[in-house]
């Protein structure tokens, strides 16, 4: 890796060979972890020598047990090959004369709709009540761009362009609410474990990606196989200049990151019962299974499948890619049947954008809006088609299928009724978005989809301190401490928190080790503002480097890091 250098061209071919490059630089960058968090290798950063803490409040003890596995569809998936509109079959015929799916070759789930029949595994599925698919989903004004689109289903900010736009993902701060005090105290197991370097947003925090992240199928394997995540053999680094330091920093990681001992451990409890394929997305599946089944106690996770790209030689890219998806994800519910775990686990793919109605010169589709979603496992109570198919026969001037579904609603209805968030923190996690659910059937009550009641009306806040019963801050009033960094031009980091009420609030640094410093506040205030100097509340000498400051009160912690300059 140390000779290795990325050569850069003197003249791209388009637009979209110059976005393919940013976009693999990001993810280059993200694997090397010089790029979000400043987090290492596997996209996590570098938290405390000592185990995750079990007192940690973790996501298995959230409220439901079920686990969710994002499925992403890397490069723009097409809808009208994996959904065919039967009603609507000679308009699809004409638009693609050279790569439509011959009506001999369409499996009719209902008389409305069908799937290919190289997806025939998924077939048994629907049978079974546990596949649906969602019609239309997208967003107002989609971006056909790789870059954009990939970030914008990852932040939900649909204000997002190529160079800006939200920097945290949906699940990013899902967790970062679930885990306040995450940078001292992990969670007992990774609160999200991702296969695939592709530079994504979506669990990536304000401090922190939250994913144990690997770059591909091969470093998850070998972590659960042997429980190490750095090969340390002196023969790898030969050589090189910075092989000292890089053996040094990966030995650390390897103590550090205890998540790797967890993950073997799981691996080695639970088995596979079903053969899987020999590709690598039955393998990504196949390995989810068996952590699953030894009870890792994760509960999300993501794995990708590239390859949708298809702008040529589509009918047998997508027949492959489909084909492939659809036997691994029957394998794999197949799989977890074995210890009936399969009701728990409910699996969503997702991809950038659709592709267009009108097929190109090159027997393939060019990058589009709308595409189905699809949702597998037995918690799906029945399948169905879900929502407005868009329509043929209208489409815009560049022959784009509308939207009909907004996919926040989509992650809106997982987070609420599936991993059973309080719906006014959807809302904050999908950045304001309205609480709009889709009926997917299922919700944490475990009956029927309720109907929902809705109100202009603003939540009701908490009482202040004092009033009503007398009784300490709330949950509430804690969580609503703001506390942020800043920099003034003294070039001495500062804190700055505004506390609620009067209360007791305890400050103290730890380095990147885990290690205290030094308390840096320690005293009752009354409601407002505090601005702490860090090198002046540190009675020595205060190095350069990244820290962390941790803020108790009551027995609550929130914690962040800091630069010293």
């Amino acid at each position: 890796m140390c000779n290795n250098h990325i050569p850069i061209p003197k003249n791209h071919k388009s637009a979209h060979d110059l976005e393919h490059k940013v976009w693999s630089r990001r993810s280059f960058l993200q694997a090397l972890g010089i790029a979000g968090s400043g987090s290492m290798m596997l996209g996590s950063n570098m938290l405390t020598a000592s185990a995750p803490s079990p007192l940690t409040a973790a996501i298995a003890n959230a409220p439901g047990d079920g686990i969710l596995i994002l499925i992403r569809l890397s490069g723009g998936n097409d809808g009208l090959s994996t959904v065919i509109p039967i009603e609507q079959y000679d308009t699809y015929a004409n638009a693609r004369p050279n790569i439509y799916i011959p009506e001999s070759k369409v499996l009719k789930l209902t008389d409305e709709f069908g799937i290919p029949s190289y997806m025939q595994s998924l077939e048994a599925m629907w049978g079974d009540g546990a596949f649906k698919a969602v019609h239309g989903v997208g967003y107002q004004n989609q971006s056909l761009s790789h870059f954009t689109g990939s970030d914008i289903y990852a932040n939900t900010d649909l204000t997002t362009t190529g160079i800006s736009g939200e920097p945290t993902g949906w699940m990013g701060r899902y967790f970062e609410n679930l885990y306040p005090d995450y940078l001292m105290n992990p969670p007992a197991a990774p609160a999200a474990i991702q296969i695939g370097q592709y530079g994504n947003l979506i669990f990536q925090g304000e401090e922190t990606n939250y994913a144990f992240v690997t770059s591909n199928i091969d470093q998850l394997e070998e972590i659960a196989q042997t429980g190490v995540q750095y090969n340390l053999d002196p023969a790898l680094f030969g050589d090189c200049m910075y092989g000292d330091q890089l053996r040094f920093l990966r030995g650390v990681a390897n103590t550090t990151y205890e998540y790797s001992g967890l993950i073997h451990a799981a691996y080695e409890r639970g088995q596979n019962q079903v053969e899987y394929q020999d590709n690598g997305f039955a393998r990504q599946l196949a390995l989810l299974a068996r952590l699953i089944k030894g009870n890792l106690g994760t509960r999300v996770y993501m794995i990708s499948m590239g390859g949708f790209d298809t702008h040529g030689n589509q009918p047998l890219a997508h027949e492959r890619l489909m084909s492939n998806l659809s036997i691994a994800v029957k394998d794999f519910y197949d799989d977890l049947a074995f210890t009936e775990q399969d009701e728990k686990v409910l699996s969503m793919t997702f991809s950038e954008f659709g592709r267009r109605i009108f097929e190109n010169g090159s027997n393939g589709t060019d990058h589009g809006k709308a595409a189905p979603t699809l949702f597998f496992g037995a918690g799906l109570n029945g399948s169905a088609f879900v929502g407005e198919h868009p329509s043929l026969d209208d489409p815009n001037s560049r022959g784009n299928l509308e939207y009909t579904m907004d996919f926040r609603d989509l992650y809106a209805t997982v987070l609420a009724e599936w991993l059973c968030v309080d719906i006014p923190l959807v809302e904050q996690h999908l950045l304001g978005h309205a609480y709009n659910p889709v009926n997917l059937g299922f919700n944490c009550s475990g009956t029927e989809f309720p109907d929902i009641a809705y109100s202009d009306d603003p939540p009701t806040p908490p009482t202040p301190p004092g009033e009503g019963d007398g009784e300490n801050p709330t949950d509430a009033m804690i969580e609503a401490i703001v506390h942020r960094p800043y920099y003034p031009s003294d070039s001495s980091p500062h804190i700055h928190v505004e506390m609620p009420f009067t209360g007791h609030i305890d400050v103290t640094l730890y380095n990147i080790l885990g290690q205290k410093v030094a308390t840096l506040f320690n005293e009752m205030v009354f409601a407002g503002s505090l601005d702490i100097n860090v090198r002046d509340s540190v009675p020595r000498h205060l190095a350069t480097g990244k820290y962390i400051y941790r803020i108790g009160v009551q027995d609550r912690f929130l914690a962040k890091s800091i630069m010293v300059a």
